[in-house]
């Protein structure tokens, strides 16, 4: 049984939950046989990043973020169960992918979390979403917001992984127009 979930702005002092909701969505949605990419993979991706230092950097991130960007968390009570990084601009807005705690998925904290970046984004621009051509849970809950594949397929150096093995992507877009 869930209880009440508030979306609102991160603040600084919810960076380690952040971290460690990231972490665990990864750990649940990225391990790929057919990709190569291994539990051993995220777990080495995520050691800096849940650490001290990481979760300090986060902190920063979130107090300096400037007046187009936001990062919003869900909570239940305190304990942050889902984030969402977005950013506002003229020729488009970028979704930095919703991540729920498994737990908590299917309950419509996802939807909770979309909504509250429409509010933010401007509203002349298109909305352009990065996903795992291989996450289609993902895949299938963007196209139900509106979001459609544009064809374009991305392979990002940040998703490279010690294996040598790298996340494939795809872009999705919301049409404003």
């Amino acid at each position: 049984m869930i209880n009440m979930i508030n979306v609102q702005k991160a603040k600084p002092g919810d960076a380690e939950q952040i971290q460690k909701v990231l972490y665990k969505t990864w750990l649940d949605t990225y391990p790929n046989k057919e990709f190569g990419i291994t539990v051993e993979d995220i777990e080495e991706r995520f050691r800096n990043r849940i650490s001290k230092k990481g979760v300090e950097d986060v902190r920063d991130r979130i107090r300096n973020m400037d007046k187009n960007s936001s990062f919003l968390v869900a909570k239940e009570n305190e304990l942050v169960v889902g984030v969402c990084k977005i950013r506002r601009g003229e020729d488009s807005n970028q979704l930095g992918a919703i991540y729920v705690l498994p737990t908590y998925q299917c309950k419509g904290i996802g939807y909770m979390l979309w909504e509250e970046s429409f509010k933010f984004f401007d509203i002349r621009s298109d909305i352009k979403v990065e996903v795992a051509t291989y996450n289609e849970k993902a895949i299938s809950f963007y196209e139900k917001l509106g979001f459609i594949d544009t064809g374009k397929r991305i392979t990002d150096d940040n998703f490279n992984f010690p294996s040598g093995n790298t996340i494939p992507e795809m872009e999705m877009i919301f049409k404003r127009k």
